[in-house]
């Protein structure tokens, strides 16, 4: 009973609430419809010009969704830039989303105002068409239940079988003369000369299957699909949608306009057909108004997923089922075995960065070396070495292993463990995991705030990424990390492959262009202006874009090939084969914006490096809370010299000044590299030392 009494008095409450506000909106609406009544005398005429007179008013909200679903397409393919930048970073991704909208006015509020508005729009119109005595012929609330009540006792039943007020106004026109002292005879005679049809239909009278009214019905799901083809075509927003998002809101709202006009009054369903057609033709105005042709170039956009066949298809569901065998198994075989050191890869690229501490491990221990892989065709599964385990997991199988991490040392490249679906073990507290940096760049910069917190050990590069440790663990409160002077040896592999090289003096001098792949890199700003005045230096250029630049922006990567490619006679060259380096060690300058290519080329070859001043690639916003100036800014005019991009005319005199100094920038980048590394030629020897004293204490604390 306390149940029901609930439920009754929070039904009463919500009925309360929904009375409300039906007549905030019916009230302004009957006032209108009373207009269009009283200018016409016809019922349906009414309806026909209420509705319009609705669309007028609505029209500057229309307006404004046109001129916001305009922007929408237009920075629709920034969107997507933003979306593969930030795929693995959730928070950043939504405040680069913000700053978009922000910067170009979108306001995903307008986007959905029209569907808003089109709610209390619904309920007030049928408030109105179906209580025409009070918002038509003035008759107060109390005097229409008096109403109800002779029309109840006339006809022998009960007030709720009389039906809508419509259906009262028919009983009215049959028995003036009983309902004459209920109210005045204006309003009376007002009522018994309406005129409730429109082209021969009753609106009054519910649609039925067996009847011609089924017709309501069925124009309205007509013009329901003709206004969604129409939209489909013409809809500056609907126009991008996919073809299953098309024709789904289209059956939808087909089915959605029949249904409806079935279950309402005739009135009711011509309103909703008349403000289908409307709104076609509100939508051309809209389009003439504010044509999308003129802000959006559409001919630049990026490019549309290419459909696959059938074999394709197939094919790619082959591969997935391997896949998914080959985790099951490697899965099986990684839990059996002990574990003391274990390597995460996140593809097969990144074992480069690993080389020098397994390659010692392998010659200097019997430590197995486990090494689990993201990519099923890493070159690992190619080292026969017995003392290699290679495994491939990924995706949730991923996370699940990782929480069951059962091994003394975990070495990874990846950063932000603990924050995303890389967790620490849950099964054993003491796994030491060891951050391995991928690239010569500043902690606090090149890596999101807190990338680096869970971590127990950094094999660090130099003295600049200690102090950076230090300083964030002051900043933020972390905890105390083991820092090793490690050295980076890839960079050791580097200046042996240099050396090895034996590289002499380039009869043609060559320029490589090797940009990072963040948004606003040169590529994408400026890359003519960057280009085009390296043809008159007599040199080749060589433009090698990064992979990811490759792989995530195929549009952006077909325009430089469009500018760019065969024109070898020239002496440009586009270089997308990164199975070598030697192009990168072989060329006398690299030019760059914020890549760690300048780095490894100039420390490696001792030649200078040109950096072009894009917006800065920025991970973490908050880089300035730690007082350390990052070494991807302070050594930008210490082995190179960095320029502004309305200063790229001056390129060629730069380069030929660079040229003449290649002597002077050995000396300095010489004594800059040893300052900067830790460990030059045995990082390897470093690394592997502390892993095996590392296992020994954890053996002995386990003996103990």
């Amino acid at each position: 009973m306390i149940y029901v009494k609930i439920v009754t008095i929070y039904n009463k409450r919500l009925y309360l609430k929904l009375s409300f506000i039906i007549s905030f909106f019916s009230i302004p609406m009957g006032f209108i419809f009373n207009i269009c009544y009283n200018l016409l005398n016809s019922y349906g005429w009414s309806i026909v010009l209420f509705t319009l007179i609705l669309k007028i008013i609505t029209m500057p909200i229309s307006i404004a969704s046109q001129i916001n679903s305009i922007k929408m397409v237009k920075i629709k393919p920034l969107m997507d830039d933003i979306r593969e930048q930030y795929s693995d970073n959730p928070k950043l991704y939504s405040q680069e989303l913000k700053k978009l909208y922000k910067k170009e006015k979108y306001s995903s509020f307008i986007g959905i105002l029209p569907l808003l508005i089109q709610i209390p729009v619904i309920l007030g119109v049928i408030s109105v068409m179906y209580n025409p005595i009070q918002h038509i012929f003035g008759v107060d609330a109390n005097s229409v239940d008096l109403l109800f009540a002779k029309a109840a006792e006339i006809t022998g039943s009960s007030v709720s079988d009389v039906g809508s007020q419509l259906h009262l106004i028919e009983i009215i026109k049959s028995f003036p003369d009983a309902f004459s002292d209920i109210v005045s005879s204006d309003s009376l005679n007002s009522m018994l000369n309406a005129d409730l049809h429109y082209m021969g239909i009753n609106l009054s009278v519910f649609p039925s299957l067996t009847s011609l009214y089924v017709l309501i019905p069925l124009a309205s799901g007509l013009s329901a699909l003709l206004m969604c083809v129409l939209q489909n075509k013409y809809n500056v927003l609907q126009a991008q949608q996919g073809f299953l998002a098309k024709w789904g809101i289209t059956v939808f709202l087909v089915a959605f306009s029949a249904y409806f006009a079935f279950v309402v009054s005739s009135g009711i369903g011509i309103y909703w057909t008349v403000n289908n057609l409307f709104t076609i033709a509100v939508m051309f105005v809209c389009n003439m108004m504010y044509n999308p042709k003129k802000y959006i170039d559409m001919e630049n956009r990026s490019q549309k997923k290419i459909k696959l066949t059938k074999e394709q298809k197939q094919k790619i569901k082959q591969e997935k089922a391997i896949k998914k065998a080959k985790i099951k198994t490697d899965i099986a075989r990684f839990y059996a075995a002990p574990k003391k050191l274990v390597f995460y890869s996140e593809s097969s690229g990144f074992y480069k960065y690993f080389k020098h501490i397994i390659e010692y491990v392998l010659d200097n221990s019997d430590i197995t070396v486990h090494y689990v892989t993201s990519d099923i065709n890493d070159k690992i599964f190619e080292n026969d070495n017995p003392q290699i385990s290679a495994y491939y997991v990924e995706g949730n199988s991923l996370i699940a292993l990782m929480m069951r991490m059962d091994a003394d040392i975990v070495i990874m490249t990846m950063p932000d463990l603990q924050k995303y679906h890389i967790k620490r073990s849950l099964v054993r507290k003491d796994v030491e995991y060891v951050f391995v940096d991928h690239g010569m760049t500043s902690l606090h910069l090149g890596y999101r705030e807190g990338a680096i917190d869970h971590y127990d050990t950094i094999f660090c590069n130099g003295p600049n990424q200690i102090d950076e440790v230090r300083a964030m663990e002051k900043v933020y409160g972390t905890h105390e990390k083991k820092v090793i002077e490690a050295g980076y040896g890839l960079l050791d592999d580097l200046l042996l492959s240099v050396e090895k090289m034996d590289l002499k003096e380039n009869e043609r001098k060559k320029i490589l262009i090797a940009p990072s792949w963040q948004k606003n890199n040169v590529l994408e700003l400026c890359p003519q202006e960057l280009i085009d005045p390296l043809l008159s230096c007599n040199c080749d250029v060589i433009i090698r874009p990064h992979p990811e630049f490759i792989k995530r922006f195929p549009s952006k990567m077909k325009r430089i090939t469009d500018l760019y490619e065969n024109r070898e006679n020239e002496g440009i060259f586009i270089e997308a084969d990164f199975s070598s380096n030697d192009s990168i060690y072989m060329s006398d300058i690299v030019i760059t914006d914020w890549s760690a290519i300048a780095q490894e080329f100039s420390y490696a070859t001792k030649k200078p490096s040109i950096f072009i001043n894009t917006p800065m690639k920025i991970m973490n916003p908050e880089y300035k809370k730690i007082p350390i100036v990052p070494l991807d800014i302070s050594l930008r005019d210490e082995i190179g010299i960095s320029l502004d991009v309305d200063k790229l005319n001056t390129l060629p005199a730069l380069i030929e000044e660079l040229l003449s100094k290649k002597d002077e920038y050995k000396n300095k980048i010489t004594d800059i590299l040893y300052k900067n590394i830790f460990n030059i030629g045995c990082c390897g020897k470093i690394c592997v030392e502390y892993i095996i004293n590392t296992i020994k204490e954890k053996e002995n604390q386990k003996d103990a």
